[in-house]
């Protein structure tokens, strides 16, 4: 890690440590990021990530962007999604096929914190399928109208635009599909959030219903039947953030169950002392530290040009399973201590089982990987 990476983690983890830390519990448990903490984020200037320095951003590579996603993910992976946003489904695609306007309008105020966004992508019937959207438009003069309906979509809460997807002939696959920009306050645009999610709980999810959505040819990202490609764009450092969050929490799983069993005594012994312990924090150090050295070469591959597309999924679906497998054996030597609120394993574990879904469930990674190590991708 160079002098200044390390300078940027320091920073990094000393605002998680005093801003973030006192808030995470009460927010996971009354299902609310306080936007108040958003506006800290914004003065220390945390959401800019991998955009450049003339859009707003960071202009950070992506190893270093990865080291401070983990960092803040020790602490609470929900504010390193937010930190992830303007470099993620949010704001890659804008960067990469918006308008010089567009850039103004939406991304730079994304990476400078001053406006929130959304990705709207899966769909009550598809989720990893992208292509079998079947949210439509259509063109009424030089007007785009979008009727459908998204599911699962974060950020409802503070969003101020959603990133979205939708095609004008299903017959036309991924040729067919479009990416626009819908501001949230359109007419025809309503959410739904979810209610008592298992995990994520902190960050407002739910439904999103576009109903005859009319928007200008300004909202249109990229051109007609680039939608697709937008959509993928984005998935680069997005699947990356994910494993690096996944690995800051485990990091911490590890960290609260290495304390806890030094500190609980059992039969006169710390539960440290145990063979069947030592065993599974053995296995739990080297989880962490090898999903961390996979996402940072996912990482530095990302620097190079290459889009590391095995390499990605590689690190998010490795990450997030070290981390359900970390988070399970945390609740386990914690024992009935980590079911309580009192601790925050119990947290990591039910936000575990997410990370496996979430930017494409584990199963169709490991079946991607397959794919193109056999030659049947390119």
């Amino acid at each position: 890690m160079s002098e200044a990476q390390e300078d940027f983690r320091h920073l990094v983890r000393t605002f998680a440590e005093r801003e973030v830390a006192p808030v995470v519990a009460d927010a996971d448990r009354n299902e609310k990021f306080p936007r108040s903490l958003l506006d800290k984020m914004a003065e220390v200037g945390l959401f800019g990530g991998c955009v450049p320095t003339e859009l707003g951003g960071l202009g950070l590579d992506y190893v270093t962007y990865a080291i401070i996603i983990e960092e803040m993910a020790k602490v609470d992976h929900i504010a390193a999604v937010y930190m992830s946003m303007a470099s993620g489904l949010v704001g890659a695609g804008i960067l990469r096929y918006g308008t010089p306007e567009q850039h103004d309008t939406w991304l730079r105020p994304l990476a400078e914190g001053r406006i929130f966004g959304a990705g709207g992508v899966t769909e009550p019937r598809s989720g990893s399928d992208v292509a079998g959207m079947t949210t439509a438009y259509r063109r009424e003069g030089d007007e785009f109208v979008i009727k459908g309906a998204k599911a699962w979509i974060s950020n409802l809460d503070h969003a101020d635009f959603v990133l979205t997807f939708a095609t004008r002939d299903r017959s036309l696959g991924r040729s067919g599909i479009s990416a626009f920009i819908v501001p949230l306050d359109a007419p025809g645009v309503a959410t739904q959030p979810y209610k008592n999610k298992l995990g994520f709980r902190s960050i407002c999810t739910g439904d999103l219903f576009l109903d005859e959505v009319r928007l200008s040819s300004a909202h249109l990202l990229g051109k007609e039947g680039e939608g697709f490609a937008v959509a993928m764009s984005a998935v680069e450092s997005g699947r990356l953030s994910v494993a690096a969050r996944a690995v800051g929490q485990a990091h911490s799983a590890l960290g609260d169950a290495m304390s806890y069993a030094s500190q609980r005594v059992v039969f006169d012994t710390p539960v440290s002392e145990f063979q069947m312990t030592k065993s599974k924090v053995t296995d739990m150090a080297e989880g962490v530290l090898t999903a961390r050295l996979l996402t940072r070469t996912a990482a530095a591959r990302l620097d190079t040009g290459d889009r590391s597309r095995v390499a990605l999924s590689m690190a998010k679906q490795y990450a997030s399973d070290v981390l359900q497998r970390v988070a399970t054996e945390a609740v386990q030597i914690h024992g009935a201590a980590g079911t309580s609120s009192e601790t925050r394993v119990g947290r990591i574990y039910r936000d575990a089982k997410v990370f496996q879904l979430v930017e494409g469930a584990n199963e169709i990674h490991r079946e991607m990987i397959a794919d193109y190590l056999l030659g049947h991708r390119s």
